[in-house]
């Protein structure tokens, strides 16, 4: 493997673990804008998961909640702010690892 497929592996790497968190976060996002039953396993087992994830940004913004006659939908703003953040983030690291990982171009 030459240096810049080590690097290209890296990066992959750091997006396939940012694009799992992004993919997450957007079934919480649908979950709660369509009023998913939170007692229901798979809505419950993505909740537990971005739980963690979501902590640094709630209380953000307020979340807004329309009721209906059998569910409540509620927008939560900060699962935006969180998929932006971590998308950044994400990018920020890739970039590190090749600038990190870049062969030094000063010869001594």
């Amino acid at each position: 493997m030459n240096h810049s497929e080590e690097i290209r592996a890296w990066q992959r790497i750091v997006y396939y673990i940012l694009g799992v968190i992004e993919v997450l976060l957007a079934f919480r996002l649908i979950f709660k804008l369509l009023g998913a039953n939170p007692a229901s396993g798979f809505v419950s087992g993505i909740y537990s998961l971005t739980n963690l994830l979501m902590s640094p940004f709630l209380g953000i913004f307020h979340t807004a909640s329309a009721r209906g006659v059998e569910t409540q939908a509620i927008l939560e703003p900060a699962t935006l702010v969180a998929m932006i953040v971590y998308a950044v983030i994400g990018w920020g690291i890739a970039k590190l690892i090749e600038i990190m990982k870049r062969p030094n171009q000063n010869p001594k």
